[in-house]
């Protein structure tokens, strides 16, 4: 048995994973794994390097297909799905590899992923309300800059939001990459090694700031992170991936003692 019976509440499920695999050739990144995940969850995806965690974000997400499985979004098959429509339905996520637009400021980050998210609502009428001039555009423009300067507040970079996101520091370079993921108004948020690069003093805020954005965008949070105190403190459940294979999912008193986990990965961690 992988894990302990789940504690929380199982009525509200918000994504399944149902057998999802990603072979590359001969090798297999990613092999069977099955989970679900319940709405307003902090749940964590923890494992060695090599493990799949990212390869399993990258499927989750529509960045490559599965070989096999299904991925069950709020009863929804998605999994033929491209990563704009898998956006569009509320997962958003962030990169292992900080990828924003350096040249542009902060704010323009943040206002580029509003104007995909307004976008996709009706998408013939921005064309021709922004082609035109249309008073919806100019006020559609205002609030988005409207809204990109209050997740800039949020996520405390509201006081630089001239500067090109190159000259931030890492740690706010991660914080604007989150910021920007939320401006798609996301239902489930994923992040990848959200805390890398930062000092223990910043991933403790940052766990303090994940918690504070589940709670005020009643999001359901999945994280890959290899920092195993942060993890076991800020999740509520976790699933652990060795060679690809789920070996390990429950809370997190009951992954940090189960053996096969020790001996994978958390060692003298734990």
């Amino acid at each position: 048995m992988i894990g302990e019976p789940l504690t929380l509440s199982q009525t509200n499920p918000v994504l399944e994973a149902q057998g999802l695999t990603r072979r590359f050739g001969g090798l297999v990144a990613v092999n069977d794994v099955s989970f679900t995940v319940q709405k307003h969850e902090i749940f964590g995806l923890i494992g060695p390097n090599g493990a799949g965690k990212t390869t399993l974000f990258n499927v989750m997400t529509g960045l490559i297909p599965a070989s096999s499985g299904n991925l069950i979004y709020q009863d929804e098959n998605i999994s033929k799905l491209r990563p704009y429509q898998i956006a569009n339905k509320g997962i958003a996520r962030t990169f292992q590899n900080i990828r924003l637009f350096g040249e542009l400021s902060v704010l323009d980050n943040v206002a580029i992923a509003r104007h995909i998210h307004s976008r996709s609502q009706n998408p013939v009428l921005s064309l021709l309300s922004g082609i035109l001039a249309l008073p919806e555009s100019n006020a559609m423009e205002r609030q988005t800059q409207r809204k990109a300067r209050e997740l800039l507040d949020l996520v405390g970079l509201g006081d630089r939001v001239a500067e090109p996101a190159k000259n931030l520091p890492y740690g706010d370079q991660r914080r604007l990459e989150i910021a920007r993921a939320l401006a798609l108004e996301p239902t489930v948020l994923l992040l990848d090694e959200p805390a890398a690069g930062m000092n223990p003093n910043e991933k403790q805020k940052l766990s303090d700031f994940i918690r504070e954005v589940r709670e005020q965008f009643n999001l359901t949070v999945i994280l890959i992170e290899h920092h195993v105190p942060l993890v076991m403190g800020l999740c509520d459940r976790i699933a652990v991936l060795n060679f690809g294979q789920l070996i390990a999912l429950g809370e997190p008193a009951v992954v940090r003692n189960n053996p096969a986990v020790i001996e994978a990965y958390l060692g003298d961690e734990k």
